[in-house]
């Protein structure tokens, strides 16, 4: 009999979560019988106990809300993507014992925007000042030859982003929220902020937009996803960063060479459909 695989994805509230659907689709395209992928409601205090009672037919964890950091004491290591944030959405559980932490959110995001044609912009806007917009200004520095201004509702959260600029080297302004209409004139807009928050600023998109990319995916599209739909812009979702990602995550937890991007595309947007 074959050795079971086994890989997760925890976080508080996990419910909700997509990873599931996206893994599993894989596992069934590349005929991983042998491998399951499944979900657990596992907050900061739960952690420790849950990941030291792992025994070997663990190979992955993948990590959302509020474990992203506080992951992080619990490694062997990890890699130089996941420092430059402070975050880990992904562990990979090795046959020696190790576990190893990355963060396949950057890469995923780069990814996103290059199959949608994006690879290089003169400047970009972020919405939002939270732990997913420190992981866009980790790849606006790979993609962004300029200025990234955030709009942010408070000082403090002005100056978190402007010390997120200076370690990853991007020059970061940042400007009121009550001003984040003037982002849209930027030919990159990254929306990191929670799901109803951007609404109110969907009646402000101009005629003529360049990219956005607005990381929410339930429900979708967001108000100013749609609004700027309707002006012909570029819209790239978070269903695009989630299977991209969840692609990285595969190939890291399982070896493959090439995870089936396509397949894992058409399952979350099946159950995304479905909800």
């Amino acid at each position: 009999m074959s050795k079971q695989h086994r890989a997760a994805v925890l976080g508080s509230p996990i419910a909700h979560s997509l990873s599931p659907v996206l893994h599993r689709a894989a596992y069934a395209e590349l005929g991983l019988d042998d491998w399951s992928y499944d979900r657990f409601e596992i907050d900061e205090a739960g952690l420790p106990g849950f990941v030291g009672g792992l025994d070997g037919s663990w190979a992955g964890l993948s990590l959302t809300m509020p474990l992203k950091r506080a992951i992080i004491p619990l490694l062997d290591g990890i890699s130089d993507t996941a420092a430059s944030v402070g975050a880990v959405n992904t562990v990979v559980l090795r046959e020696d014992g190790r576990r190893i932490g990355d963060n396949t959110d950057i890469p995923g995001m780069i990814a996103a925007l290059r199959e949608r044609g994006v690879e290089k912009v003169e400047s970009a806007a972020i919405l939002g000042a939270g732990a997913t917009a420190s992981s866009a200004l980790a790849a606006l520095a790979r993609i962004c030859a300029g200025p990234v201004t955030a709009y942010v509702r408070s000082e403090a959260r002005a100056e978190e982003m402007r010390g997120w600029g200076e370690r990853l080297g991007v020059d970061v302004r940042t400007a009121a929220w009550d001003d984040a209409a003037e982002a849209f004139a930027a030919p990159l807009v990254v929306a990191t902020t929670p799901a109803g928050t951007t609404n109110e600023l969907a009646g402000a998109v101009p005629d003529t937009v360049g990219t956005l990319f607005d990381v929410l995916y339930d429900p979708w599209p967001t108000a100013l996803a749609a609004a700027w739909s309707d002006r012909d812009g570029k819209v790239v979702g978070g269903l695009d960063l989630l299977v991209h990602q969840a692609v990285l995550q595969v190939e890291q937890m399982t070896g493959v060479a090439r995870a089936p991007l396509a397949a894992m595309r058409a399952a979350g947007e099946r159950a995304l459909a479905a909800r």
